[in-house]
């Protein structure tokens, strides 16, 4: 993350001002640090083994969470998420496989309801979840589907997005990140792959505009818009207001 001559990107969440505090709202007692204005809480918790649920600290129901065992290595980072379809799927951070149903019931504005599987609740492991809501103006987390045109869709976000991530849900497909860093002007063409290792790689299929009010896919790439595939996406504003500016 600071190797002499080489560039470097980072997106960062703020979670509370002051220090993590005690959750005990689940069957499983977790530390949080929460920031309920910008819809975002980070959590750590002890695994049980035993299907449960854990306090978030958001107050109202997020839509995707981000959870990582970090005591052993070669588990998944999971991604659970509502956006398609309202009920609960799964995908891999680090992997390519199209969503699968979760067995877990949907969260709550409480808690998340975790199984006993080993990436989310290992007996004795610690583990980190980054939970994610929409606030309006801010931030925004759904699906849309491709038409495998260059006049691609267009996605209503509501804000002038600095930060947009997407994956083919219904498919094997990389997960794409593009911001308003890298590319300073549209056309939006470098991205970078969560699930992958390799350096930022200049796209001229998977391709998009960042416009003052959402993002239009200009890329017929399959990765991104093919005809009739479904793909959820996360993203942030650039200027979290209710007006935001057009570049």
């Amino acid at each position: 993350w600071n190797q002499i001559g080489v560039s470097h990107v980072m997106w960062g969440w703020r979670g509370s001002d002051s220090s993590a505090v005690s959750n005990t709202d689940g069957t499983i007692t977790s530390s949080v640090s929460a920031n309920p204005t910008a819809g975002f809480s980070v959590m750590t918790y002890t695994g049980t083994g035993v299907a449960g649920s854990v306090g978030h600290g958001l107050g109202v129901v997020p839509k995707l969470y981000i959870i990582k065992q970090r005591t052993d290595g070669g588990n998944n980072w999971i991604v659970q998420t509502t956006a398609v379809d309202g009920s609960l799927d799964y995908l891999f951070l680090n992997a390519t496989n199209a969503k699968g149903d979760s067995g877990d019931a949907l969260p709550t504005s409480s808690v998340l309801n975790i199984s006993g599987n080993n990436d989310v609740n290992g007996s004795g492991d610690g583990i980190v979840a980054y939970c994610f809501a929409e606030v309006e103006g801010y931030s925004k987390f759904g699906s849309y589907t491709g038409n495998g045109s260059a006049d691609g869709p267009f996605v209503y976000t509501g804000f002038r997005p600095a930060f947009v991530l997407f994956k083919r849900s219904d498919s094997t497909g990389n997960w794409y990140i593009f911001d308003v860093q890298r590319n300073t002007y549209n056309l939006t063409n470098l991205t970078l792959f969560p699930n992958l290792s390799g350096a930022e790689s200049t796209e001229t299929n998977n391709i998009l505009d960042i416009l003052s009010n959402g993002f239009k896919h200009r890329g017929i790439g399959g990765f991104s818009n093919a005809s009739g595939g479904t793909y959820i996406y996360m993203a942030f504003a650039s200027n979290p207001f209710k007006n935001s500016l057009a570049r």
